[in-house]
């Protein structure tokens, strides 16, 4: 299985070079739903990827999907409204919880944490980062019935509609040599790579970049610390293809997060401490393991809240 993730393309360019390292022969199909209406906007992408392109255009299928199939249309409408709710409540909760932790925090690096001793004071701040795993468990769980009452009101299986493109879309996939993921916006991605049951072979090179990177990770981390409202705390907002395993993808992460302010960044990398936070910036190209692992040099945060390079001794790399 060959994998490169990518940092993104705005500024440079790196995709054709990725492509060609993977040494792919034949057409390439291209994943753009993450641009919407400007989805079939490809001839820069058709130029830097050499031409030979298939444009999937899942976004535009499922704009077909929702004119043609009403019954669906109407349950998509309702699983928007009911996961806009849901994500409310779930920032909510998220915050209060993430208030709790920076507040340990605070606590323990002035050292009133010391009270009963150092072993105490970290206790306390691991207890109170799994209430915030705790509140993303919850999430996660209320997310997957909302998607269990959208296949039960609207029947994927059933549409005539769905199942001609997603017919289309398997022929399309087997003749191509290769997969591109570009970046946009990762929710509409995702929702229309489930509506379309989008399946990316081992065998078959993936490269992908920003949206496109975080979707094939397992879980889809949104964030950003520069946003109009000021610091947000990132979001576990949905599930991804898997295809990557045991990373959290952050692309643009110079320009998205406040890398400078450790004690943020070690809190992020603590709460992930099960996979790697891995920073996609700019002329980033990591092309995966044979088993599926980050390369060696991989920039990571770790749990001390600086930037390290996978691979490295020094003290706090893990996360």
């Amino acid at each position: 299985m060959r994998t490169v993730l990518l940092g993104p393309q705005r500024f440079m360019t790196t995709a054709g070079t990725a492509l060609r390292s993977l040494g792919v022969e034949g057409p390439v199909a291209t994943i753009n739903a993450g641009w919407e209406e400007r989805e079939d906007v490809v001839d820069e992408l058709d130029s830097v990827l050499g031409g030979d392109t298939r444009h999937l255009r899942l976004y535009h299928r499922s704009l077909d999907v929702i004119t043609k199939d009403a019954a669906f249309g109407a349950a998509a409408l309702t699983f928007r409204d009911r996961h806009d709710a849901l994500l409310s409540l779930y920032r909510l909760r998220l915050q209060n919880a993430m208030d709790g932790v920076y507040a340990v925090q605070r606590r323990t690096r002035e050292g009133e944490g010391r009270v009963r001793g150092e072993a105490t004071a970290s206790a306390a701040l691991d207890d109170s980062i799994e209430v915030v795993r705790h509140v993303d468990r919850w999430y996660a769980a209320q997310l997957k019935s909302l998607y269990a009452e959208l296949d039960g009101a609207a029947p994927i299986d059933s549409s005539g509609v769905i199942g001609w493109h997603r017919g289309e879309l398997a022929d399309l996939l087997g003749q191509s040599a290769a997969v591109v993921l570009t970046g946009g916006h990762v929710g509409t991605l995702l929702r229309t790579l489930r509506l379309f049951a989008i399946r990316l072979p081992d065998e078959v090179p993936v490269v992908a970049w920003s949206a496109g990177a975080m979707a094939l990770t397992e879980r889809v981390v949104l964030f950003h610390d520069h946003g109009p409202e000021g610091n947000t705390e990132a979001e576990v907002f949905d599930r991804g293809l898997g295809r990557v395993q045991g990373v959290v993808a952050l692309p643009h992460a110079r320009r998205r997060l406040r890398l400078d302010d450790r004690d943020r960044c070690a809190v992020m990398a603590r709460r992930f401490t099960d996979q790697h936070c891995v920073l996609l910036d700019d002329g980033t190209a990591l092309e995966l393991t044979e088993s599926g692992g980050l390369p060696r040099g991989a920039r990571i945060l770790g749990i001390d809240g600086a930037i390290h390079e996978l691979g490295s001794t020094g003290r706090g790399a893990g996360s």
